[in-house]
């Protein structure tokens, strides 16, 4: 018997399909050592996350990405006072809005026309508001069929409710879909909502998890992109 066919595919959006580092590290005060603004972009991330987590673990409604990646970039510099004179309203707002602008990964755009050239349905599903992820459409020149936002849908991923009100508005069941993404805690959600995953792994996210482990929890793990198509292929055998 055929595994059912797959319909839709939902990408996380930053990291998973943008290059967030780089575009970090162009607006950080360049008279910090590129490594020490590799270093205070990796922490930054980080606490994005954290402070999310924390959100849906008291289930308190998504904020702006905006106020959030604003009020952890305070906490930071309180962390690194050494570098908290470089960080005036200006330099720090600059920073803030730099997320809005960031561009694609070099393998993404190919695989995004290969997938849509075989006629799947090509989401983005990911945390963040709305405007955010218009902007980076506009930055990264990535096109999809609708954006999905934590925003919109009132709720954060890894939530059961994202995922299933994510495959309820497009009216695809689980097993039709796939989740894309560079974050374990992501796939998993995915997996528990019966989605299928395919993990791509980047050097900038999920820096504290266990790769063989993720490895063995996702139907399928890339390195990057370029054999996407393939692999949703085979979902399909």
């Amino acid at each position: 018997m055929s595994s059912p066919k797959i319909k839709a595919i939902f990408f996380d959006f930053m990291g998973t399909c943008l290059d967030w580092h780089t575009g970090t590290l162009k607006v950080l005060p360049q008279s910090i050592p590129e490594t020490t603004r590799s270093n205070i972009a990796l922490e930054w991330r980080q606490d994005y996350f954290d402070s999310n987590a924390a959100r849906l673990a008291t289930n308190r409604t998504p904020e702006s990405i905006d106020l959030t990646l604003a009020r952890t970039l305070d906490a930071l510099l309180e962390k690194h006072p050494e570098h908290a004179r470089l960080f005036d309203d200006r330099t720090k707002g600059k920073c803030v809005k730099a997320w809005h602008s960031m561009p694609a990964w070099p393998d993404v755009p190919p695989a995004i026309e290969q997938l849509k050239a075989k006629g799947y349905e090509i989401f983005v599903f990911a945390n963040g508001t709305t405007r955010l992820q218009l902007d980076l459409c506009k930055s990264s020149a990535l096109k999809f069929d609708m954006l999905f936002s934590s925003e919109l849908l009132g709720v954060y991923k890894p939530a059961p409710e994202s995922y299933r009100k994510t495959l309820e508005l497009v009216n695809v069941k689980p097993e039709e879909s796939v989740m894309v993404a560079a974050h374990a805690y992501d796939t998993r959600g995915a997996k528990e909502a019966g989605m299928r995953t395919v993990y791509i792994r980047r050097w900038t996210d999920d820096v504290k998890e266990d790769m063989e482990a993720v490895k063995g929890e996702n139907d399928f793990f890339l390195e990057d992109m370029k054999g996407l198509t393939e692999v949703i292929g085979q979902f399909e055998v």
